[in-house]
């Protein structure tokens, strides 16, 4: 039976060689490097299943080694645990925007290591899982041609990156580095006022792309995309797609679909913040969730009052209100963060 190959890059002789001794111990096999440089080169000719790798390093530092290691198809999906002395907040969220899957702080103990990579592999199964399922739900997407089947090996050969509840995806102002399609889990565009309002854009579940616009038009993200729960998400590279969109009309035109009913639901939403009263501005809203959620008679929707405020661009406390109003005139019920909405039709009939 093959080992499990991990491969540590370290410049501490110390460190490596005894993060090197644990894992022979727990039976993987082992791969050593002195500096980044040498990491790559052993990456690249070994595919190791998972790297440990220093942030501070001469030569090419972690980060230097996990960019690389995302730009090649074959290490793209490797799993990445950065090891480091450094615990300040922004090296974490650093690391964890790039796509490191994890972090331990030095010193760790043995447990530490060997839970974090045990964690790490077990999810790399379940999201090979979340990749086929993914990929029998798209392959509807565009129909059985040359171009969907580019479009899904492009997919199963990127890496997952999970997302905590609350943690950005990308910020508005950043430049684009593709698009991403949402595997499980739920993502929120967002644009803030001057006075630091929050105006939510769009609302991505599962099988769905955003991104699309700022792609297509050559611009940096116009939004800022964050996790509303605990979400897997791809990233398509920029070069990738836009590659896939030149060789194949049929892709394009679906992107192009896309984006289209994107605009049209913005259009939308404008149209209802111009004229439409907050009561008829929030049964809109609630609508427009129960088609995204629909799963029976009673449609349960969790959503934040926050949330739910930047969607239909009013303060909290009016939110607050108008769902009282509403509980109150039987269209809906409230248990804790749950909106239980029990009368579809009259909120579809709402008066302005």
């Amino acid at each position: 039976m093959k080992r499990t190959r991990i491969l540590i890059i370290e410049d501490n002789e110390d460190i490596r060689e005894s993060t090197a001794e644990i894992l022979e111990l727990a039976n993987y096999e082992v791969l050593q490097a002195h500096n980044g440089k040498v990491g790559m080169e052993l990456a690249a000719k070994h595919l190791p299943d998972l790297v440990l790798c220093d942030i501070m390093m001469p030569e090419l530092d972690g980060y230097g080694v996990l960019y690389l290691l995302n730009k090649n198809p074959k290490t793209a999906a490797t799993p990445f645990i950065f090891l480091t002395a450094k615990a300040e907040r922004i090296d974490m969220r650093k690391g964890m925007e790039m796509g490191a899957d994890d972090y331990l702080t030095k010193p760790f103990d043995d447990v530490e290591l060997l839970n974090a990579i045990e964690s790490r592999l077990s999810k790399k199964d379940k999201q090979e899982l979340f990749y086929s399922q993914s990929l029998d739900k798209l392959s509807t997407l565009l129909g059985s041609n040359s171009g969907m089947a580019e479009l899904q090996k492009m997919i199963a050969d990127r890496k997952v990156r999970n997302v905590k509840k609350k943690q950005v995806i990308y910020y508005e102002g950043d430049a684009v580095q593709g698009i991403y399609l949402v595997l499980t889990g739920k993502v929120k565009t967002i644009k803030l006022s001057e006075d630091g309002r929050e105006l939510l854009t769009g609302l991505y579940n599962a099988e769905e792309y955003f991104g699309i616009p700022a792609l297509l038009g050559h611009e940096p993200y116009a939004e800022t995309a964050e996790a509303l729960e605990d979400t897997t998400v791809c990233l398509l590279p920029k070069e990738m797609v836009e590659a896939l969109l030149n060789k194949y009309p049929d892709v394009a035109k679906e992107f192009i679909r896309i984006l289209s009913n994107n605009l049209r639901s913005k259009e939308e939403q404008l149209l209802q913040l111009a004229y439409h009263s907050v009561r008829k501005r929030m049964a809109e809203v609630l609508i427009r969730l129960c088609k995204q959620e629909k799963s029976g008679a009673v449609l349960n929707l969790k959503i934040s009052r926050d949330n739910l405020a930047a969607m239909a661009g009013m303060a909290t406390e009016t939110v607050s209100r108008i769902l009282s109003d509403f509980r109150d005139e039987g269209l809906i019920e409230k248990k804790g963060s749950q909106i239980i909405v029990t009368d579809e039709l009259k909120l579809q009939q709402m008066k302005n």
